[in-house]
């Protein structure tokens, strides 16, 4: 006798509601790092301590088939795959496989080459963390890689936008931070110093701009074209080193993440270029009262007073409760074009 509908409706639906998000790390190659995958899983999630989060998932939990489809997140400069879990685990909801790259050099264990040297390498390392999963034996089976889409934050949503078709070149970079090393400090040095209003403040933008124009004088265009990544979104990205007219027409659908308070990636001269550039940019969402830490969720514990804090931690007045509604139009805009058929 055949079961109702209803019972096999009601199974499905039991079955899903206890299913957790699955973690585990696929291990580093001879040329790339680890790759961190959250997914859907048939195990129940429990407390797991990463770094200092203490994160809710199934770690190395049995996968099961989701929606076919792959999500890859890249990182920020010296960032971990722990400060996406929120967007991950919405993601995984939805059915989506999320896998994390750790950028060579530029990650949280190993902080040292950012910039434009990690933005040559990383667009590559996404393709070849997509590879990662379609031929490993745990998840190739439960994936379809021909609609892949990429979300990156800051160094990661410079990788978004080379994958989404903009081209970029390091002697831009330089251009950039020659014209504007005051307005814009933070995004030509980084971390180490910050502008003070004092009598240093000469003595640093000469300094970054006499190290800036020795490293960077590369005047290459650098592109990266994957046919099986059909949709991005960058966040906050650093974005002025790009050739602006390469976003006329971007190759795929583009989303945008705009934080309107972002003083480490100023909008003018980043994100709100590339959105005057791209008529057929959506913005997912923008952020009046947002920073430049904005999609980092669980927020790291930034140690009070720090540089860290100061360009990443939240501005007065921003509530992070509104977030989740924003992982739910991210997973909405990856639904809508890597689910669609032929």
């Amino acid at each position: 006798m055949k079961r109702p509908l209803f019972a096999c409706l009601a199974a499905l639906w039991f079955s899903l509601a206890q299913a957790g998000t699955g973690l585990t790390e696929l291990p580093a190659s001879a040329t790339d790092g680890p790759v961190t995958v959250y997914y859907p899983s048939s195990a129940a999630d429990a407390p797991l301590q990463r770094g200092p989060f203490t994160l809710h998932l199934a770690w190395q939990g049995a996968p099961v088939r989701g929606n076919g489809r792959l999500v890859v997140i890249s990182h920020g400069s010296g960032g971990s795959p722990w400060v996406h879990a929120d967007l991950a685990r919405t993601l995984v909801a939805a059915g989506f496989v999320v896998a994390l790259p750790e950028h060579k050099a530029d990650n949280y264990k190993d902080p040292s080459v950012p910039g434009p040297e990690s933005w040559k390498l990383r667009p590559a390392e996404v393709s070849r963390a997509i590879a990662t999963l379609a031929h490993s034996p745990q998840f190739g089976p439960l994936l379809s890689v021909d609609k892949v889409g990429v979300f990156g934050g800051s160094a990661g949503g410079h990788t978004a936008l080379t994958v989404a078709g903009g081209r970029w070149s390091p002697t831009s970079f330089k251009q950039h931070c020659e014209a504007h090393i005051a307005e814009d400090f933070s995004s030509c040095v980084g971390f180490i110093t910050r502008l003070r209003g004092n009598f240093l403040d000469g003595i640093k933008k000469s300094a970054a701009l006499g190290v800036i124009r020795q490293r960077f004088d590369d005047a290459t265009w650098y592109t990266h074209t994957d046919p099986r990544i059909q949709a991005a979104i960058a966040s906050v990205p650093f974005a002025a080193d790009f050739d602006m007219t390469s976003f006329n027409a971007p190759r795929i659908p583009l989303g945008l993440v705009i934080a309107d308070q972002d003083i480490n990636q100023v909008p003018r001269f980043h994100i709100n270029a590339v959105r005057a550039a791209c008529p057929p940019c959506e913005v997912i969402a923008e952020f009046p009262q947002g920073g430049h830490g904005v999609m980092l969720s669980p927020l790291p514990p930034f140690p009070a007073g720090s540089i860290a804090d100061e360009l990443m931690g939240d501005p007065p007045g921003f509530d992070r409760r509104q977030l989740p509604a924003v992982d739910r139009k991210i997973t909405g805009f990856f639904r809508r074009y890597l689910l669609v058929q032929p």
